[in-house]
């Protein structure tokens, strides 16, 4: 869909490039006129971009299927993450490295939606480890596994890391 759209718009600024060149005598009114338009359906391409997006999404992931899985950490964690990765129902599911940046929004506060995916109503097993290390350097990985019941409708599980610690929280 992406691609279909950059073509789109690929050879709506071809069209339009190619009347400004043919054009001998185009006074400056008229091509600020056409930039205008131009700049008009970049402004639509985006925008129609982003509703497709949306739609493909809704379609990837029914709400009655979806689970999203979220991470945060405590506010107080000195602990600096390098790694998560997250096994559902004894498949992995995601895997993240984190850069500075992003350690740096997790450690203000931030939280960062790691998978959203589909699975059945009933019980599910989500295995989550997270590596880093800790203030004086020492290499951790904790390890933690929770059971969680997905009924009709969105799911989501918060994890928060504190102190060695994984917890967790389903909606």
């Amino acid at each position: 869909m992406k691609n279909i759209l950059r073509i789109t718009g690929f050879v709506i600024l071809l069209g339009l490039w190619s009347c400004i060149v043919s054009a001998q005598d185009v006074s400056q009114g008229q091509i600020k006129g056409l930039d205008e338009q131009v700049q008009e359906i970049k402004s639509d391409i985006i925008a129609i971009a982003v509703e497709l997006n949306q739609l493909e999404e809704k379609l990837l992931y029914p709400s009655h299927t979806q689970i999203s899985i979220f991470i945060a950490i405590a506010a107080d964690e000195t602990f600096r993450l390098d790694a998560v990765e997250i096994v559902l129902d004894g498949k992995p599911v995601a895997h993240h490295l984190y850069s500075f940046k992003e350690l740096e929004a997790l450690q203000m506060g931030g939280v960062q939606r790691i998978f959203t995916g589909n699975v059945s109503i009933g019980e599910h097993e989500l295995r989550v480890s997270i590596n880093g290390k800790s203030e004086n350097g020492k290499y951790i990985e904790t390890v933690e596994q929770h059971s969680f019941h997905k009924d009709i409708g969105p799911g989501i599980v918060e994890i928060t890391y504190a102190h060695q610690s994984i917890s967790f929280n389903d909606r």
